[in-house]
């Protein structure tokens, strides 16, 4: 574990020493508020399900963008062979360099809570239950994202294209949906309905968590930080 919290600490003081990080918690503050303003004005109700949806659809387009430089700057550069060469596993580093992007992007969250306190303040005691499953369901499809970021970083050593591949993943799980209703019966559109993102937090920011949801995010991020593990073993046996 200490390889691994060693790697996260790294990637965590190159977040804050550059502006990047700086410059996609404002975005995702700024455009989060502007949709919570609207809500606030317009649905006249003390509840943030549809600023829920809109934080994560922000989290689609900005997730990639916090993991594009992870694994394809090292490329780049020249020290990712000096880290596979070292005694670290494969899986080592890329776990660390997610936990990196995780806990930023968990610090990214502490201040849209600023407008559940609002929320207190302005129209009093909100409906509890939506709010918080709607941060976990926040917290989970954030997770989704980066590790298909951190994938997409994997296979490039070019930061724009890892930024665009990473962004072309989400968006297809994002409108997995949508296919499913080409295929409306039969496997295939049940593996489209199961692979939409889309379906996997409705529930939960209306107050319901149901385990399947859990399930899908945590197996997103498995499954993508397991093929970035498994791409770093090809490039060592080069």
């Amino acid at each position: 574990m200490s390889n691994i919290w060693t790697i996260t600490w790294r990637e965590l003081k190159a977040y804050f020493v550059s502006p990047l990080a700086y410059i996609i918690s404002a975005a995702f503050l700024a455009l989060a508020g502007v949709f919570f303003t609207f809500e606030i004005i317009y649905g006249r109700e003390a509840a943030m399900r549809n600023t829920f949806t809109t934080m994560i659809f922000i989290l689609l387009i900005l997730a990639p963008a916090l993991t594009m430089r992870l694994l394809a700057e090292e490329q780049r550069m020249g020290t990712l062979e000096l880290l596979l060469t070292s005694p670290l596993h494969d899986w080592q580093v890329v776990v660390g360099k997610f936990l990196g992007s995780f806990i930023l992007f968990l610090t990214m969250l502490v201040l849209p809570m600023l407008y559940y306190v609002l929320l207190l303040t302005v129209f009093g005691p909100p409906d509890y239950g939506p709010i918080a499953t709607g941060f976990l369901a926040l917290i989970l499809m954030g997770a989704s994202f980066l590790a298909l970021g951190v994938f997409a970083s994997s296979l490039t050593q070019n930061q724009v294209i890892a930024f665009f591949v990473g962004e072309v993943i989400g968006i297809i799980l994002w409108v997995a949906d949508a296919f499913s209703s080409v295929f409306t019966s039969g496997p295939l559109g049940e593996i489209f309905r199961y692979l939409s993102i889309s379906r996997h937090y409705q529930d939960a920011i209306r107050g319901v968590v149901d385990t399947s949801d859990v399930v899908y995010a945590l197996s997103i991020v498995a499954i993508a930080l397991f093929l970035a593990t498994q791409v770093l073993q090809t490039r060592r046996w080069r």
